[in-house]
């Protein structure tokens, strides 16, 4: 046996389904020995979607996404995708071919030092020197991005260590590393001190992020807050958590969030924040926001509890657990005439939007949109005005809700959703992107088109970067620059080119059709939807 073989059988032994990627002749040895596998290899476009694929299949499967790209060129243009899931700690093994050992340092055709780039964007970087090595360096790069705060792991690779015998192939059952011991169960102290806090609660507040998602922690979490009557606010991560409308949930906060949720979040006094960084998209002010309240942080990763704001009870630990042990407690509360308070703000403070009436309105698209797909659909959003069009008036249901949130990626959607599709070929996918981050991922139509993966897709069209072209628009009093898409393709005619049917909607009146019509083709779809050019997400 060859490494390169090993590769193929440590992927095996993870029961790896899809390999996502771009090969050339630095990581030819594994490519072509997993055509021995009936691991499914997905050849995409670009390299930086092969990570975005990778992450939509993490993201349903709660297993980490595989992805393979040659050296050079091939592993810097990935680092993109490795930084967008490191961000939003998303579990990635990522494979880059290497040259030969004995010509690493010497600038070499194709060479690149991967390992020291990607130093910032991951949990942990291999470069194998040995293939002996290469079993338990795999077990513990899927141990280490799938455990703790999980995230990308990246195993470089030399060629000539791929093309080496292994003396003798044993893939390890386990992984015990000295240095890392992720804290998984909350400490029992700081439990009955969050029990304490809530029991004198007046206006308690849960607020989800996406690592309740990521720990498994949907149930128990919202079990909690049935039980007890407390309301909840999410994270961009956080959407499809909770159902959107659930009686207990008011929005997402941030900048770009619901206002009755601010407020509540604001007005709370004890807040739990829940698998999520108290960072500036969710919370512009910490120290402002933390004022006069108790903070209750709970997060399995130590080192974002305090790093943004104070917390009067930190708790390290897995969500799931850590609710798990909370339900066990003697807590009585009733938050009855809080709740009544927040449906009130609800009700106050509803943004009302004056639609162009020649243009589709987004509110009145996508509520409609999200109404009729399928219970347990996959609704990925990419970013702009699209992202938060799809955050404020997306009715998720017991579906997903994916997207780029912490380093809001253009041209993500599409790759996540073939990802997600793949992973979950019996779930609704619909990919939502504007007609900018359309044309940042537009070559993955044929990878859909060539391995027969269904594609739903819709592209919001106002001929513009809409979000720049909102801040140019109060920052700089309407002095554009850079952002109009003149020249951009007929979409018509380009989605014909991969077989793919065509839609248009122009109009509101038009909405339940088309939307029904788009929703029940078989085929390869996409849907562009036509948005006033001025229209503004505030």
């Amino acid at each position: 046996m060859i490494g390169a073989e090993a590769i193929v059988k440590c992927l095996e032994a993870e029961g790896v389904q899809y390999v996502f990627g771009y090969p050339g002749v630095a990581i030819c040895p594994f490519y072509n020995s997993i055509l021995d596998s009936d691991i499914r290899t997905i050849l995409v476009r670009t390299e930086q979607n092969a990570a975005h694929s990778a992450s939509g299949v993490a993201r349903l499967t709660d297993k980490p996404g595989v992805c393979a790209v040659t050296s050079g060129p091939g592993a810097t243009n990935i680092i993109t995708g490795i930084a967008t899931a490191y961000a939003d700690s998303i579990p990635l093994v990522v494979i880059t071919g290497q040259v030969n050992s004995e010509l690493l340092g010497s600038d070499v055709f194709q060479e690149a030092d991967i390992t020291g780039a990607v130093e910032s964007f991951v949990k942990y970087s291999y470069l194998v020197r040995n293939a002996d090595d290469i079993p338990r360096i795999f077990k513990e790069a899927f141990y280490i991005a799938n455990s703790g705060r999980k995230g990308p792991v990246l195993i470089d690779i030399p060629f000539d260590i791929q093309n080496a015998a292994v003396k003798k192939f044993e893939y390890p059952e386990s992984v015990n590393l000295r240095t890392y011991k992720p804290t998984v169960k909350g400490n029992s102290a700081q439990i009955k001190k969050v029990i304490k806090e809530l029991a004198k609660a007046k206006k308690p507040i849960i607020c989800i992020g996406g690592g309740v998602q990521l720990g498994n922690a949907e149930e128990v979490v919202l079990d909690f807050a049935e039980k007890h009557g407390i309301p909840m606010v999410t994270t961009m991560m956080g959407i499809g958590t909770i159902p959107t409308n659930h009686p207990l949930h008011f929005g997402m906060v941030g900048n770009n969030g619901k206002p009755y949720a601010n407020k509540a979040m604001n007005e709370s006094d004890v807040l739990l924040m829940v698998g999520a960084r108290v960072a500036d998209r969710a919370v512009s002010q910490p120290d402002l926001l933390m004022k006069g309240k108790i903070l209750i942080h709970i997060d399995v990763d130590p080192a974002e509890i305090g790093k943004n704001a104070v917390s009067s009870i930190p708790l390290v630990g897995d969500c799931k657990n850590i609710f798990e042990d909370l339900a066990k407690e003697n807590l009585t509360m009733d938050c009855s005439d809080w709740v009544y308070t927040l449906n009130q703000y609800k009700k106050e403070l509803k943004i009302v939007r004056h639609p162009n009436s020649e243009y589709v309105d987004p509110e009145h698209f996508i509520t409609a949109l999200t109404e009729k797909m399928d219970d347990d659909s996959v609704y990925v959003a990419d970013v702009g005005q699209n992202q938060i069009f799809s955050c404020a008036y997306a009715q998720i249901k017991n579906g997903r809700f994916l997207t780029s949130g912490g380093m809001g990626t253009m041209g993500y959607s599409i790759p996540a959703a073939l990802g997600a599709k793949l992973a979950k070929p019996e779930r609704q996918v619909v990919a939502v992107c504007g007609d900018g981050s359309f044309q940042m991922s537009m070559m993955e139509l044929a990878t859909f088109r060539q391995h027969n993966i269904q594609a739903k897709i819709i592209v919001f069209n106002n001929s513009f970067l809409g979000m720049v072209r909102e801040y140019q628009h109060y920052t700089y009093k309407d002095h554009y620059s850079v952002v109009n898409l003149d020249g951009s393709p007929n979409l018509e005619k380009l989605v014909s080119a991969y077989d793919f049917d065509y839609l248009r909607l122009d109009n509101n009146k038009d909405a339940t059709k088309i939307i029904n019509k788009f929703l029940k083709d078989k085929n390869n779809v996409l849907l562009e939807v036509m948005i006033d050019p001025m229209d503004l997400v505030k």
